[in-house]
């Protein structure tokens, strides 16, 4: 398309016109409105950029320039002042490319600047005009519709995930040319531009039927392991595994994905958010419909897990979110990495503080970690022989502080398998039979909570453990004795009677029995041996 013609924004006395396009950027994972106010004045030719634009931005002058020459499109032969609102927000980033090239065109008038109202554009330019994705659509889409944009233009790549949002208008586009070519056309109903729709259906049902390929149907014996594993997914418990090599905790832990509850419809659209932020959804796959499995290196740093950096961006504990944070070998991780998990394992969330500003990302993940009993791994093994010093043993056993173990509400061992057991032909329950009586489980903690802020016995607070663990008496004696016995904290009794409130609802029972807080019980290991 080729645009010719003289500015008939800047007469010849040198009065401009200011143009305003909205566009959008994030802060932690939520969406804030960035107003494009773009002047063109007479004057030597010069494109000057203010607001705190990074370097990304700045060098969109070339990006722009080359885009409109190489489309056939006359830039203006004038200084043109671009201002990126709220002047105080730093703008990072090459989304601005594609609002600031409207800017111009409507400063220009080539775009009637009227018909841009609640219109949003986001986008990267090529130096040919074509539109580029760029990362964290979807949040900004959420944000800018709350403020009331209801139409939006991105590349074609980013269409299906912002067209998640329901209520708005979706326009994927290739070309720069084709903003002209929509804006000039005066009956858009009959015009080949169509708002973009996405079946989320489609999504949600693609991985129901997927085969897994890690089944506890293939796990010989440890079945006490299963079960504590099956109570971990039915009510989000965190769990920390201690057994010899070999013993199949490795491999627990891959089965574990099979028998996690399915993702709602919100969480899946909170995932989704983080992981467009993070530049990791798939380009097939623009909504997240699978629990995460983060498994992470014991060379991880504290930064890497909880994320961070001079421009923050999220960790491997907000990359969990709603999911699985695995660790193996958790004591081989440096004792300052394992700290940083107290308070979101605790609250949920996690605060990377900067002197400018503090963000928060949802950090609402399960633990599951795994260990040997010792440095040699034979501590306890009847086959082998443990060839550690009680020094090693202790030395080896103080890199989990007691707080850390004190917020990982299932402690387990689990011993290496007999030789019946390995020869055994017998096949185990499988991860569907299991997974169902998990979502069970959660079916009855979602109704449980609907009036709460909370999905699952795990994240129950004081207050609701007081309201939704309620034990007779003849339990109460019992608890008692076990806290006056192995020497519990408050904390380990909270978490003893969240992990029984999920054992019943496992039982289907109302109540929380004496034999629910007797196996909850069995589950703290290292209390029972300290």
């Amino acid at each position: 398309m080729n645009v010719v013609g003289s500015n008939p924004a800047v007469d010849i006395l040198g009065f401009s016109m200011v143009s305003q396009v909205i566009s959008g950027t994030t802060v932690g994972i939520n969406g804030h409105k960035i107003v494009i106010e773009t002047d063109i004045a007479g004057g030597l030719p010069a494109i000057i950029m203010v607001g705190l634009p990074d370097a990304a931005i700045n060098e969109a002058r070339e990006r722009i320039k080359g885009a409109f020459r190489n489309s056939g499109i006359e830039f203006p032969i004038h200084k043109i002042v671009i201002n990126l609102a709220p002047a105080d927000l730093k703008k990072e980033g090459s989304g601005y490319d594609l609002p600031m090239a409207v800017g111009i065109l409507a400063a220009n008038g080539n775009i009637d600047n009227t018909k841009l109202d609640a219109t949003a554009f986001m986008g990267e330019l090529s130096l040919d005009g074509s539109i580029r994705p760029i990362n964290g659509i979807l949040p900004i889409v959420l944000g800018l519709k709350e403020q009331g944009v209801k139409k939006f233009f991105v590349s074609k790549d980013n269409a299906p995930e912002a067209a998640l949002v329901e209520g708005i208008e979706v326009y994927g586009l290739v070309h720069l040319c084709e903003i002209l070519e929509f804006f000039s056309n005066e009956q858009n109903e009959i015009s080949k531009f169509k708002p973009f729709k996405v079946d989320v259906k489609k999504y949600l049902n693609n991985n129901l039927n997927e085969e897994l390929l890690y089944d506890f149907k293939d796990v010989k014996g440890q079945q006490k392991a299963k079960r504590a594993l099956e109570i971990a997914a039915a009510g989000g418990h965190n769990i920390l595994m201690v057994g010899s090599p070999g013993a199949g905790k490795t491999l627990l832990a891959k089965c574990f994905t099979g028998i996690l509850p399915p993702l709602e419809f919100s969480e899946a659209i909170e995932l989704t958010k983080i992981y467009s932020i993070s530049g990791l959804l798939e380009s097939d796959k623009p909504l997240v419909t699978n629990r995460p499995f983060r498994v992470v290196h014991h060379s991880a740093s504290a930064v890497g897990i909880t994320g961070g950096g001079s421009n923050p961006k999220p960790g491997e504990i907000t990359l969990a979110h709603r999911g699985i944070l695995f660790l193996d070998e958790v004591v081989e991780f440096p004792r300052n990495v394992l700290e940083v998990l107290r308070q979101p394992l605790e609250d949920g969330v996690v605060t990377i503080t900067r002197a400018q500003n503090s963000i928060k990302y949802p950090a609402d993940f399960t633990l599951l970690a795994a260990m040997n009993p010792c440095p040699c791994g034979h501590l306890g093994d009847g086959s082998k022989d443990c060839v550690c010093s009680p020094f090693q043993i202790q030395r080896y056993w103080a890199k989990l502080s007691g707080p850390l173990l004190d917020r990982i509400d299932m402690q387990i061992n689990v011993p290496r398998l007999k030789e019946d057991e390995i020869l055994s032909q017998k096949e185990s329950e499988s991860s569907e039979i299991i997974k169902r009586r998990v979502i069970n489980a959660r079916n009855i903690q979602i109704k449980r909570f609907k009036d709460e802020s909370i999905i699952c016995n795990s994240q129950m607070l004081p207050k609701q453990i007081k309201r939704y663990c309620q034990i007779n008496e003849t339990t109460k004696m019992v608890l008692k004795n076990a806290i006056n016995k192995f020497n519990l904290s408050g904390r380990a009794y909270d978490r003893i009677l969240k992990l029984a409130r999920t054992i019943a609802d496992l039982d289907n029972s109302l109540k929380i029995e004496t034999k629910h807080i007797l196996e909850a019980v069995q589950y703290r290991n290292l209390d029972r041996q300290n």
